[in-house]
């Protein structure tokens, strides 16, 4: 006898929830390549160089924000402007000694991430703390330069528009995810 189709039996599990049958099968593993579109490779490079970027400066951010709580300590207990002019100087060169080198090697963009996660950190501007701490004239000095270079000191940390990404980073560095 032949018939016109042939049926294969497979015997499966199931389970029964309410009115549905769940059918319980093991599938035989399957690889799936494509290319990634261009428009999304780009995206992804882009993004993993501001993460390494990010990574890069971060840390340097966030030891200016402590640096400055601790200066501030000192300053306010400073008992005149000739001993807060004091502290100032050996704070600066402090972070001359400590941290000059490493600085002067981060490329352009680290440097701009840099001036915005200072502000994340301390919750004022580059040029708003240069002039804070050292005076009016010395901020402007340092703005002017940073200008011929293409920074801008007076730049502003905004974690809900232009810097959502970064602040993203952050967030994932802060909770060790990266």
């Amino acid at each position: 006898v032949v018939f016109s189709q042939d049926v294969d039996e497979i015997i499966v599990q199931a389970r029964i929830e309410g009115n549905d049958t769940i059918i319980m099968m093991d599938l035989p593993e399957y690889c799936v390549t494509s290319r990634m579109p261009r428009k999304l490779k780009t995206k992804f490079r882009k993004h993993s160089k501001l993460e390494y970027n990010v990574k890069k400066a971060y840390p340097y951010a966030k030891l200016a924000g402590l640096k400055l709580n601790e200066y501030e300590v000192l300053l306010k207990n400073a008992s005149s402007d000739q001993e807060r002019r004091k502290l100032m100087k050996r704070a600066e060169q402090e972070l001359k000694d400590e941290f000059e080198d490493d600085i002067r090697k981060l490329t352009f963009k680290q440097g701009l991430i840099l001036i915005k996660l200072v502000d994340r950190e301390t919750g004022d501007s580059s040029y708003e703390l240069i002039q804070e701490l050292r005076g009016k004239f010395t901020a402007f000095f340092w703005q002017t330069f940073a200008r011929l270079f293409g920074y801008n000191l007076k730049t502003e940390y905004d974690p809900e528009g232009a810097d959502r990404e970064i602040e993203e980073i952050v967030v994932m560095i802060e909770n060790g995810q990266l």
